[in-house]
């Protein structure tokens, strides 16, 4: 494999990883009745009409049919993948509800 094969596959992997936390994301919102869009909005008012956000809401399903998402794994994926400020408002949605 060349390294611009294998740079092509670690971006890859990177975006679908991303389009993961997007989920995760979206569906912990989901799961506690919460609007993931505008979450996200109250993070990063300048970026507005998410489309990996948006595609992640299709792939949302009924919180009654959804797994259980812990509030720290929310938490872990943004901040791994730098998404500080959004991380920030979950930590101030979950401490509304009593909960960190």
């Amino acid at each position: 494999m060349s390294r611009e094969e294998m740079e092509k596959k670690i971006i890859e992997g990177y975006k679908q990883d991303e389009k993961m936390m997007i989920l995760v994301f979206a569906q912990w919102c989901v799961n506690k009745d919460l609007d993931p869009e505008g979450l996200y909005k109250k993070a990063y008012p300048n970026q507005v009409n998410n489309q990996a956000l948006r595609e992640a809401l299709e792939l949302t399903v009924p919180k009654k049919e959804s797994e259980h998402i812990p509030d720290q794994t929310v938490l872990n994926v943004l901040q791994l993948f730098g998404n500080d400020d959004l991380a920030f408002i979950v930590q101030e949605e979950m401490e509304k509800r009593g909960t960190n």
